[in-house]
């Protein structure tokens, strides 16, 4: 992978950890509340499933790292390529259950970051 696309694939990684925190840590407090747009009561009725929702943001930021380490260049990229599309699913099936913003949030860098590694 080239340094542009390895950059790429790290800042939707990174993005991803973040999410998961805010979905698994600060979900009722006032950072999770303003990220989400959420009322206290329906940040303390939720909070587990949020969490759950965390979790799979972390699963994806995983993936993604191990692309990045990954010895194989081959096989990182193919690391690279499935995850980068889990990503982007995620955030279409997002944007239309649940919040537009979602797309260019996560559907939008992932996309990026595939033509980066496409293309590298």
């Amino acid at each position: 992978m080239s340094v542009v696309a390895s950059i790429l694939v790290a800042l939707v990684a990174l993005l991803h950890v973040y999410i998961m925190v805010l979905e698994m840590v600060l979900w009722t407090g006032p950072r999770g509340q303003k990220a989400f747009g959420l009322t206290p009561e329906f940040a303390a009725s939720t909070k587990a499933l949020a969490a759950n929702q965390g979790l799979y943001n972390g699963f994806l930021a995983a993936g993604l790292i191990w692309a990045l380490v990954h010895p194989v260049p081959e096989f990182a990229w193919q690391i690279a390529m499935f995850f980068l599309a889990c990503v982007a699913v995620a955030g279409i099936y997002g944007a239309v259950t649940a919040s537009r913003k979602i797309l260019f949030i996560q559907t939008v860098p992932a996309v990026i970051a595939m033509l980066a590694v496409m293309f590298a």
